[in-house]
Parts: structure tokens; sequence; C-alpha cells
């Protein structure tokens, strides 16, 4: 088939870089030396990415967190940091009179022993709750209930 003259044939359609207009040459794969530099590579600059910010050069600080693991409180002193003064202490015990005491109180009086026997669990330690404090500080750290 010819073409009648005077209207010329195409070729082939354009790409679709030429018709959306995307600049086919960019990103370079390698640096471009500019006028001036040697193409040694030293000195040269790698080409900016579309839509990101340079980068900037922050120092990064670093901070170590020391978790320190839940403590569970019996009736034995305990080794462990203060939470309040921040020292390595044992433990300081003192008890009070809890559930388990006055229980065992009552539990005698039933019994029969009115005549004052009924108030011996008052004066065990193992039937009382434990309360830990700290030896430096004498703050609170824990307690031991019984019951």
């Amino acid at each position: 088939m010819s073409a009648p003259s005077g209207i010329p044939v195409p070729s082939a359609p354009p790409s679709y870089e030429e018709t959306t207009g995307i600049n086919v040459s960019y990103p370079h794969t390698y640096p471009v030396p500019e006028p001036g530099q040697k193409p040694d590579g030293k000195g040269m600059n790698p080409p900016p990415y579309l839509g990101q910010p340079a980068p900037v050069n922050n120092p990064i600080t670093v901070q170590t967190v020391y978790v320190q693991q839940p403590v569970v409180f019996y009736d034995r002193p305990v080794q462990m940091c203060c939470p309040s003064c921040n020292q390595m202490i044992v433990t300081r015990l003192s008890y009070d009179s809890g559930a388990l005491t006055w229980l065992s109180c009552g539990g005698l009086c039933l019994l029969g022993c009115i005549a004052g026997c009924c108030l011996i669990p008052f004066c065990i330690d193992a039937l009382k709750d434990v309360d830990h404090t700290c030896p430096n500080c004498s703050a609170l750290i824990g307690s031991y209930k019984r019951l």
C-alpha cells in the first residue's frame, strides 16, 4: 500500500515517556561529573531523590533502662534495691496482727479457751502479717498477708 502523495506516513506511535513527558535520562545510574571535577568519583555527590528530604545527621542518644523484676514478699527478709533511696538493702521485717491472727483468736474462743489462752495467737509471729521496710530510709516496700 502506498500513501497518497503529500501525507506523511507515521512510523510508530509515540512512546509512554514521550506522551507523559517523563524525562527518560533521569535518574542517572552513576553520578555525572560537573565541570571542574575529576571523573574518579571523589568529591561527587549522588543525584538527589525526588520526594525525599536530604538526610540530617542527628546524633543518636542511647538510654539504658534497667527493669527490675517484681519482688514477691514472704515472711523472710528480701535483698533488693530500695525504690525509695535506690540502695541495695536487705528488708527489715515488722509483724502486725492480721486476719489469720484474729481468726485464730476467735477459733480458740469457740473451743472454750476464754481464760486468756485465746490471746496466744497475738504472741506468735507465724500467725501475723509481715511488713517489709527499708533499713536506710524506713520506707514501706511491701507486705505479706497471711490470709
